[in-house]
């Protein structure tokens, strides 16, 4: 097992180039089968940062099984290599435009683990950024469609890039004048803390609004190092959410999912989704049944902060978007009640209050407001 070492105040890009990168790598950390190994790595690659190859415990547990290859890689009977379509709605190349206002732009490969489950198996590890003429396509696109006011910066992982490169595609962005909220999607956060530098929070400070949805699955990926980092981009004045996804063996148990939830919190990242996973090769040991994240919604409703219930969702195959999941709460509906469900399972009652009739309202017959009597 890797150690903790201390502060980790080690250069983030040593922290990145150390740990596990190959087969052999990681038989020299943990006992496995180096030909098992090999076969999967073969397919989809491995890379383990040296920070959070320290984070696991034991093999098996929620950190190991999101970073090491597992044979059970290379049998789905369900999954296919883009179950999204996000190819079917790119435009132009590494940027997809699904919805009317907003376009998702992958700018690399590169991130700084490669997880096992990730919706873009087939793109992890190439090592080359897009090249500028690229990008200026991208950019060009959007310019030249004023209807997209929102962008996500994802990849790979945007902010893998040089703090230059990074700084240079958001001058680009910024002088679209329709173009009004730029986000990031990176795992960096959790998954590398060290690259979230006095100098990179300095740089992105001069873009707002500029939002990161990063990327937490345990309640383990929270630590000192995560909790600097985050606090450091909060005091840069980006808000912080995160989008989780529900994974068995990982995080398939509502109380750990509240733990998680509840420590995010604490360090200034504001819960956003949990994703059923999605139908991607490979990943079909990681799924778990949707009846499961509803459980675990209900465990969250009412027994935590608001705040920390996020919205679940199944980003629907073949890309019909997102769709939220709600348990239901709703017994019975009709002309005269709405009976409600709530988190302890009692029973309430609410009046149905027809359209247009103003005096459930209290609205008086004349349109003015009925008197207040304190009597």
């Amino acid at each position: 097992m890797a150690e903790r070492e201390g502060a980790w105040d080690e250069d983030w890009r040593d922290v990145f180039r150390g740990g596990v990168s190959n087969a052999e790598q990681l038989a020299a950390h943990f006992d496995i089968d180096i030909e098992e190994a090999r076969r999967v790595t073969k397919e989809f690659p491995v890379r383990i940062n040296k920070y959070y190859l320290s984070l696991i415990e034991e093999p098996g547990d929620a950190i190991w099984r999101q970073v090491v290859p597992d044979p059970l890689e290379l049998t789905d009977s369900l999954g296919c290599e883009d179950p999204l379509g996000e190819e079917d709605d790119s435009p132009i190349l590494n940027l997809t435009h699904r919805y009317p206002d907003r376009v998702l732009f992958y700018i690399n490969h590169q991130c700084p683990i490669y997880c096992r489950f990730c919706t873009r198996k087939r793109k992890v590890g190439d090592p080359h950024s897009l090249p500028k003429e690229e990008v200026m396509k991208a950019i060009d696109y959007i310019r030249e469609h004023p209807e997209v006011r929102d962008i996500v910066v994802s990849g790979g992982d945007a902010l893998m890039l040089s703090e230059s490169r990074i700084e240079w595609v958001l001058q680009q962005l910024r002088a679209i004048p329709h173009l009004e909220i730029i986000r990031i999607a990176s795992r960096v956060p959790c998954a590398l803390p060290q690259r979230v530098t006095p100098e990179l929070c300095d740089m992105l400070r001069k873009y707002h609004p500029l939002y990161i949805n990063t990327h937490f699955n345990h309640p383990r990926e929270v630590t000192p190092e995560t909790a600097k980092a985050c606090g450091m981009l909060a005091d840069a004045g980006i808000p912080l959410g995160c989008q989780t996804v529900l994974l068995k063996g990982v995080n398939d148990d509502p109380e750990v999912m509240k733990e998680l939830m509840q420590k995010l919190l604490s360090i200034r990242v504001k819960p956003y989704y949990i994703y059923q996973a999605d139908l991607v090769f490979g990943t079909a040991h990681f799924r778990t049944a949707v009846e499961k994240g509803l459980e675990i919604i209900r465990a969250l409703r009412g027994h935590t902060s608001g705040m920390a219930v996020p919205h679940y969702v199944i980003d629907a195959p073949g890309g019909g978007g997102k769709i939220a999941l709600v348990p239901e709460s709703i017994v019975e509906w009709n002309d005269d009640e709405i009976v409600l469900r709530n988190y302890e399972g009692n029973v309430y009652r609410y009046p149905n209050i027809p359209p247009g009739d103003a005096n459930a309202h209290g609205e008086s017959p004349a349109g003015g407001l009925t008197p207040f009597d304190p009597d």
